[in-house]
């Protein structure tokens, strides 16, 4: 199967990203299209002795930074590593592609350059978080600030799709945003789409607080994109704060660092649950071909993880499930 990736989207481009399509090339057996400056990625390439065996390199001259207006992608940077990995999806080059690039700009080309499937109104970006229990998909997490119930429908059932093909959860739970967990709780346009997803083919568990999402309560975890990706920062946020606090408990004192040695294995198996490394990328769903959003900060591990899970995506042939779907209302 052939990835194709933007070579210069993220902070630690381009030597993570060379990195990581050398991984993947190696323990997945894909074959990968770097988009962006040739001569610079040959030369990093040398320069750090990575093999480029199994891996094209689309040269292009331009690259969309995270100051850049989202609309860059498809009106004053087509020559971007970001839009010609589009061209090359577009023109059947590779099966799916992944950036670490800026989000809205890879929202814009996944909905105008790749094209929505037919009947979805709008595309979501879905991240996979961490539980108590195992893991959850949040959406939208921040693609469309604002959003009609209709739209929720459609987030909740690409969702379910997605965790059922790629993620292997078999009968996926979708959980609703609310402030309480009754029925009448919240705003109109939550109220209106918990009748719809009430009345839904799909394993709706009902309104769902903030502070249960943590415990696993559900497997899709559905809102608008403003409320979304305030939830998906503040998940960030606390865990990367929880973290340095455990790092200082231990290794500000005698007794910390005596009880560190205890307890090692254990601290590494929390900190591994909550790297966002583990699960890859992002889909933005409602495309209709696989695009993907690696973390801005991601390192070669999280480019091997996000081109794994979007061969899953292609081979769980999610895409045509999802056109399916929504077509007979069915999961």
């Amino acid at each position: 199967m052939k990835i194709i990736i933007d070579a210069f989207g993220g902070d630690n481009a381009p030597l993570e990203i060379i990195k990581g399509s050398a991984l993947a090339v190696k323990e997945l057996g894909a074959d990968i299209i770097l988009t962006g400056n040739e001569a610079e990625i040959n030369r990093v390439a040398k320069e750090n002795n990575i093999s480029l065996e199994n891996i094209e390199i689309e040269d292009c001259d331009e690259v969309i930074t995270m100051e850049d207006d989202p609309l860059a992608v498809r009106k004053t940077k087509k020559n971007s590593s970001m839009a010609v990995g589009f061209r090359l999806l577009n023109e059947g080059r590779g099966q799916a592609f992944i950036s670490c690039g800026n989000s809205g700009a890879l929202c814009v080309g996944a909905t105008t350059l790749a094209g929505r499937i037919k009947g979805i109104k709008r595309t979501a970006f879905a991240p996979v978080l961490p539980t108590e229990t195992g893991f959850f998909m949040l959406l939208d997490g921040g693609a469309n600030v604002d959003a009609r119930p209709e739209m929720l429908y459609q987030f909740a059932l690409m969702g379910s799709v997605y965790m059922e093909k790629v993620m292997k959860v078999k009968n996926p739970r979708v959980g609703l945003a609310n402030v309480g967990t009754e029925e009448h709780k919240g705003t109109e346009l939550y109220r209106e789409t918990f009748q719809i997803l009430k009345d839904s083919n799909l394993n709706f568990v009902g309104n769902v607080e903030g502070r249960d999402v943590p415990k696993g309560v559900c497997d899709v975890f559905v809102c608008d994109g403003f409320t979304g990706n305030l939830v998906l920062k503040t998940y960030e946020g606390v865990a990367i704060t929880l973290m340095k606090k455990i790092k200082h408990m231990f290794t500000d004192s005698t007794k910390g660092k005596l009880a560190a040695m205890l307890t090692m294995s254990d601290i590494k198996e929390l900190k591994s649950k909550f790297d966002y490394n583990k699960y890859g990328g992002a889909p933005i769903l409602g495309s209709s071909k696989p695009v993907f959003k690696a973390h801005g900060d991601s390192k070669a591990v999280t480019l091997r993880n996000a081109v794994e899970l979007s061969m899953n995506y292609v081979n769980g042939k999610a895409i045509d499930e999802i056109s399916s779907s929504l077509a007979t209302g069915e999961k």
